[in-house]
């Protein structure tokens, strides 16, 4: 996919280090990303800053987090050949960027941002009322245009986001009275949406995760946890597929099974103990590849290493450039 100028179009996305990624990820993010590879210049990032702004309190673990997310990014296809895997705090124009950009960006954009508003209610567990997370929304605005991406991929729930990274944009550009900053546009995603093994969003702070890394014996125990259909209480109930969770993973993981095992849940044909079993394998089995190359990894840190360094650099050299020219139009570093 080219631009206007025939080279190809810029994609940024990231992900916190806050543990493992999880099957959500997969489907969610990462399945998407390892096609866009073809047809983008991509720019993959650890967003550790991010996670630094819930996890302040306790922050032992974002180092050894952001190891996992990079592991998992290499192990589900993300090739650091054809594209830039950075971890976000080596590239210290972010939070220059962010800092200028803070400038430009009104309280109120901040406070009416849904996401922040339903973050506060997802991590009860931790202290998020600080500075920092209310302007996180600046910094992912600087995270985009730091690189120039054209395109970021959302999906139809993170557009507000997006839209106030295009507002802060806009205004910096209007204000200056040069167009330094690209606009970025949303490219949209459609992806499966797994909710979690006790149904409600999948999520590392509810702990009803598959992570992709599970081994056999973990997928097989978060299996047998699902709730599945509320109102199938004994073995031969008839069952309502259509709202039972575990069927839903069949349509995203066995396709071509996802009917048959509609039709047996709907006749009392097995039981949610079958139809459990039968996932687990068909999940031990789809994670298989990756977790092999997992393993590969694992035993040679210097190539995570090597990856991390080359990813520093490539990226770092794009925003060194950018911020430059955001410097010259803002009075900053000469005269």
């Amino acid at each position: 996919m080219d631009d206007a100028t025939g080279g190809r179009k810029r994609i940024l996305s990231g992900m916190r280090p806050t543990g493992r990624l999880h099957l959500g990820n997969l489907v969610g993010a990462l399945a998407n990303w390892r096609a866009l590879q073809d047809d983008y210049d991509c720019f993959f990032m650890i967003a550790d800053y991010h996670a630094l702004m819930s996890e302040y309190e306790s922050p032992g673990a974002i180092a050894a987090n952001a190891r996992e997310v990079l592991i998992d990014f290499v192990s589900c296809g993300l090739d650091p050949a054809r594209s830039v895997l950075f971890r976000q705090s080596d590239v210290l124009q972010h939070a220059e960027l962010h800092l200028v950009l803070s400038c430009y960006t009104p309280i109120g954009w901040l406070e009416r941002c849904p996401t922040y508003k339903e973050q506060i209610k997802e991590l009860k567990n931790r202290d998020i009322h600080n500075y920092a997370f209310l302007g996180y929304p600046v910094l992912q605005a600087a995270d985009i245009v730091l690189y120039k991406a054209n395109l970021v991929p959302v999906g139809e729930d993170q557009l507000p986001h997006l839209e106030l990274a295009r507002e802060v944009v806009r205004r910096f550009n209007s204000l200056t009275g040069a167009h330094a900053l690209i606009e970025p546009q949303a490219k949209l995603t459609s992806s499966p949406r797994l909710l979690g093994t006790d149904r409600r969003k999948m999520s590392k702070s509810y702990r009803n995760q598959i992570d992709i890394a599970a081994d056999a014996e973990t997928i097989r125990k978060k299996v047998g946890s699902m709730i599945t259909d509320p109102k199938r209480i004994r073995r031969d109930d008839v069952g309502h597929p259509d709202v039972c969770n575990v069927c839903q993973y069949y349509k995203t993981f066995a396709a071509d099974e996802a009917d048959e095992v509609a039709e047996k849940c709907r006749t009392a044909a097995w039981g949610c103990t079958d139809c459990k079993a039968r996932l687990a394998d068909l999940l031990i089995e789809h994670l298989r590849e990756p977790r092999d190359r997992r393993a590969e990894l694992e035993a040679d840190p210097d190539r995570l290493q090597a990856i991390l360094a080359d990813g520093a650099e490539r990226a770092g050299a794009v925003a060194r450039e950018t911020l430059r020219e955001v410097k010259a139009l803002t009075g900053l570093g000469g005269w």
